[in-house]
């Protein structure tokens, strides 16, 4: 069985689930607001993220990495707080795992979709109406989701590391 991490470890666990949640939302605030105005000859067309389906995975995407960073913030500090987890040590251990495995991929899925229809498309639109300022909160937001996705990954290493060794 392995040694129960340190009161630092811990705390910085915290700092780093913190800082993902926190760059997802900003990431889902920047995506959520991005709007422009599309000229194509004499028609004016307004552009929302839903209109673009790689901005709306990216979206479902952060919503997902939220979730878990909340409901982990909220275990963690709970671990924090008493001392005692809500699961076995066995069962908590595998869920940090397994979770931090899979949300940082998920993660990292949104932005490299989002990155990748915005490199399409951004020369495709360049010059008609505001598009390139809508292209360019694209780029920042999945920048930011990029490195929500280099958090969780930090920490999916951590719980790797974290597992106690069976034999």
């Amino acid at each position: 069985m392995a040694p129960p991490p340190s009161a630092a470890s811990r705390i910085g666990v915290l700092l780093l689930r913190s800082l993902t949640f926190a760059c997802l939302v900003i990431s889902l605030i920047l995506l959520t607001t991005d709007t422009a105005t599309l000229e194509v000859d004499l028609l004016e067309f307004k552009v929302r993220f839903k209109d673009v389906y790689a901005y709306r995975y990216m979206v479902a995407t952060t919503v997902m990495g939220m979730a878990y960073s909340l409901c982990q913030i909220v275990l963690t500090l709970y671990y924090i707080t008493t001392g005692n987890r809500l699961m076995s040590d066995d069962n908590n251990l595998q869920f940090d795992f397994y979770g931090d495995k899979v949300v940082s991929y998920v993660l990292l899925s949104g932005a490299a979709a989002a990155f990748g229809a915005t490199k399409d498309m951004k020369p495709l639109f360049s010059g008609s109406g505001d598009v390139d300022k809508f292209f360019n909160k694209g780029y920042a937001s999945a920048s930011l989701l990029l490195l929500g996705f280099v958090c969780t990954a930090m920490l999916s290493v951590y719980s790797s590391y974290a597992l106690p060794k069976k034999v």
